[in-house]
């Protein structure tokens, strides 16, 4: 289900996605919820990302020293 829904766009934001409109022959309407639903998904994939890091985090669930020098010994060979 479709709801309206009203934005402030800056003048310039709003005569190129017009233009954008125009070329693709698809609505002000679809462009403008299309750019949304992108910036909500990415934004909300990187929010859970950072939650499961901080939680991992809070109970102490890091790489040991040992693990992080392997790491270190692997890249300094390969790029040596």
């Amino acid at each position: 289900m479709s709801v309206t829904m009203t934005v402030r766009l800056e003048s310039g934001l709003k005569q190129r996605l017009e233009r954008l409109s125009e070329a693709t022959q698809r609505s002000k309407s679809f462009l403008a919820a299309e750019a949304i639903r992108d910036y909500i998904d990415l934004n909300e994939w990187q929010v859970q990302q950072i939650e499961k890091a901080v939680g991992e985090a809070d109970r102490g669930e890091f790489a040991s020293d040992e693990a992080v020098g392997e790491v270190f010994d692997k890249w300094r060979i390969g790029a040596g």
